[in-house]
């Protein structure tokens, strides 16, 4: 293991722990976000139901539900404290693993854009939060998802290129032994 890595891999246990630990607990909650008997789903929110859905939920959900999903945009604070720093040092440990410096740019590259993502699901999960306790959404739906996909698409981004990098030195070391 390369020394400078040891730090990365350090934090991105951590990051995972956070990871691991908020997904359960977001999950968890999940059974209890109910509207007229049907689940809220959580990616719903975020990508699929219109407007119009949304407010409806917000609107009509009793007040366990509200209280429930208000813990579980909370919770995604931590979830997000581990994702994106996790998504980041992924990339770090990838770029170390590259020798072409176009690629290790890249990563580098993704690696800062997770700053980024993470900023835009603050963003994301305090709009939601706004409309939770005041279901009025107004013209700011647009830029919502746009703010949503760009999350969406730098997060995928960055973890996909890295495990690319990650499973394409696998081969790698595998070939190499082989030929031995």
């Amino acid at each position: 293991m390369n020394s400078k890595s040891i730090p990365w891999n350090r934090l991105f246990l951590f990051c995972l722990g956070l990871f691991i630990a908020s997904t359960f607990t977001m999950k968890w909650m999940e059974s209890d976000l109910v509207f007229n008997n049907e689940a809220i789903s959580i990616f719903g929110l975020e990508l699929f139901y219109p407007k119009e859905k949304i407010i409806e939920i917000f609107s009509g959900i009793d007040e366990r539900v509200r209280i429930i999903l208000s813990y579980h945009l909370h919770v995604d604070f931590v979830f997000m404290a581990g994702c994106y720093p996790g998504i980041a040092c992924l990339c770090m440990m990838a770029a170390e693993k590259v020798n072409i410096k176009i690629f290790k740019a890249i990563l580098f590259g993704l690696a800062f854009l997770q700053l980024v993502a993470w900023a835009f699901d603050i963003i994301e999960n305090l709009y939601l939060l706004k409309w939770l306790k005041a279901p009025v959404i107004g013209d700011k739906f647009g830029f919502y998802h746009a703010v949503v996909y760009t999350k969406w698409g730098i997060a995928l981004s960055g973890a996909l290129f890295a495990l690319g990098v990650f499973i394409r030195s696998l081969f790698r070391k595998k070939n190499r032994q082989s030929a031995i």
